[in-house]
């Protein structure tokens, strides 16, 4: 009886996991590697945070798919691989044996580099600490809201831009409701660039700046945070290589992605990032019989930005794949589009749409969208 391996619950694979329980192999042996019983969905998620959505409604249930599909679940982390003798190695349980492996297990904020990042920031992954440290803010505010609070997001990505405005809009609801003035918060936002999400057209860098600005969060941009030091037990000093120091109650890092280290142990070709690197059917470049999608894998032939809109995309071809290869079929290659649709939700029922040079300023009809999408996704992963 083959044995697969997917080690990860990350979009991708929850996308496999529902097509398996579809269109199951008989006399093969599943079995998921994850350390949580649900994984958020990225889409959803500022939404979550902004108090838009319930958790159920933004977590994938990976203990039903699982079930869906007949597989095996090890609730674990995995910290290695044996390549030799196709073992994983987890944290907390034996070696599992594999014929054919694949990992979706997503990436985390780059800290390591700046000082005081690691001890004293709230990274944005893994999402579960992030959501706990977040309720528990969302408390002492509710508990405490005369009281003045200071916030600061570092990096000014996607991911930071909707992460800062959806804190801004559920905290400015308490005080509001509270009948306290919402000048009480302070959003601070910096970014190493000149420009608001670098990677992106200049016209919907200019939109979301103008959101930025007319919200009152405090742009920092030209800004390299280069240590975070606490003052005292409630207080925080962010200080940027520019002598710039801002004193803040929370900081919550957002920067570019990064792999888990424990990938450049195994042997696994990977790019400079620690990204494993694939070729069209998304198998290791190394290692065929090792299959990667999501943030953690990089296309050799099609690099494309780390985000969930292509970890969606190569589900069906990561489960075709993982099926032709244990049928002994040819595998079929995936090309992902160039340009693809984004909507940046503002964290009050509005939302930003780019696509190439197009950009269409934040309105509710486009958060509509965006929020007709998002559970339409959800809902194509009930069972």
């Amino acid at each position: 009886m083959p044995d697969l391996v997917l080690v990860g619950g990350g979009h991708s694979h929850a996308i496999a996991l529902k097509m398996f329980g579809m269109k199951p192999l008989p006399g093969v042996r599943l079995t998921l590697i994850t350390p949580a019983l649900d994984t958020p969905y990225s889409g959803m998620l500022p939404g979550h945070i902004a108090g838009l959505y319930s958790y159920d409604e933004c977590h994938i249930n990976l203990s039903r798919l699982a079930d869906f599909a007949h597989t095996h679940l090890y609730i674990d982390r995995a910290i290695g691989l044996d390549l030799e003798n196709r073992q994983v190695i987890c944290a907390n349980r034996p070696p599992v044996n594999f014929d054919v492996l694949s990992i979706d297990i997503g990436s985390t904020p780059a800290t390591i580099s700046v000082p005081g990042a690691a001890e004293y920031a709230i990274a944005a992954k893994p999402v579960a600490k992030l959501l706990d440290c977040w309720y528990k803010l969302l408390q002492n505010v509710h508990e405490n809201p005369q009281q003045q609070l200071k916030i600061a997001i570092v990096g000014g990505g996607v991911g930071g831009v909707e992460l800062a405005l959806a804190m801004q809009a559920h905290l400015q609801q308490i005080l509001i409701a509270n009948q306290q003035p919402v000048q009480n918060l302070e959003v601070h936002l910096f970014h190493r660039h000149q420009k608001i999400l670098p990677h992106n057209h200049h016209s919907v860098q200019r939109q979301v700046k103008q959101v930025l600005t007319r919200r009152g969060i405090r742009l920092h941009l030209g800004e390299s945070v280069s240590q975070i030091t606490q003052i005292n037990q409630e207080l925080l000093a962010v200080k940027s290589e520019s002598g710039l120091v801002v004193e803040c109650d929370k900081v919550f890092w957002v920067t570019q992605a990064a792999a888990a280290d424990w990938l450049k142990t195994t042997g696994l070709g990977t790019d400079e990032q620690g990204f494993i690197l694939v070729n069209d059917t998304l198998q290791s470049q190394t290692h065929p019989q090792v299959f990667a999608a999501g943030d953690i894998a990089t296309m050799v032939n099609h690099p494309r930005p780390k985000a969930g809109v292509f970890a969606v995309r190569q589900g069906k071809p990561l489960f075709e794949n993982l099926q032709r290869m244990i049928l002994g079929q040819p595998l079929k290659p995936y090309i992902p589009q160039q340009q693809y649709l984004s909507l940046i939700g503002t964290g009050d029922k509005r939302a930003i749409a780019t696509k190439g040079a197009f950009t269409l300023p934040p309105h509710s009809l486009l958060w509509c969208w965006k929020d007709w999408i998002d559970c339409r996704f959800m809902q194509s992963l009930s069972v």
